[in-house]
């Protein structure tokens, strides 16, 4: 079975662009590719693929942009008996090949890759710091009102009621009452 997978990094971008050809199955995606753990279409895909198919992929930036993450992609296929190759690149991997210049090719445009994400978080990074000292950049507005918080704790509510009340997380509750208390 030729099996597909496409990813995007945001909602507003588009997939078409990544053609994959004939493919019996294909799993999408519109998330970061900076956090391996955090892409549900790459799990469904690992975990739907069987011995004997062929993932396709655009190529090698859509699978990872970690070089240790791509490896255990592939890596993981081709124990189960998974191809993989990537269009762009020309570059295939099964568990039988021991094609070192492929390998060689591999670690080389993962690097690549990693370090193209790097210098995006480091612009990324660049760009806040310096509209914050615009006074542009605010940051995200606070999702828990921290007065009725307090307001709560004061009337004797425990950090689970509390929770419950503001709509946040017991650990989210607790670190507002910390600001609150001298350390």
């Amino acid at each position: 079975m030729k099996i597909g997978y496409r990813r995007v990094s945001s909602e507003d971008q588009n997939l078409a662009r990544q053609e994959l050809g004939e493919t019996d199955k294909v799993f999408e995606e519109k998330v970061s590719g900076g956090s391996f753990k955090n892409r549900p279409a790459l799990r469904q895909m690992l975990d739907f693929a069987r011995e004997g198919d062929e993932v396709i992929v655009f190529s090698i930036d859509r699978l990872a942009r970690d070089l240790r993450d791509l490896q255990e992609v592939i890596q993981t296929l081709n124990d189960k008996g998974v191809a993989v190759t990537f269009l762009t690149e020309r570059l295939s991997f099964t568990a039988d090949a021991d094609d070192a210049f492929a390998k060689l090719q591999l670690q080389m445009m993962g690097a690549f890759a990693e370090f193209e994400r790097s210098i995006i978080r480091k612009r990324q990074a660049e760009g806040i710091a310096k509209a914050k000292a615009n006074g542009v950049y605010k940051g995200r507005k606070p999702s828990i009102d921290r007065s009725e918080v307090r307001r709560l704790k004061d009337a004797g509510f425990g950090a689970t009621a509390i929770a419950d009340a503001v709509g946040a997380s017991r650990a989210s509750v607790y670190r507002v009452l910390a600001e609150r208390s001298p350390r």
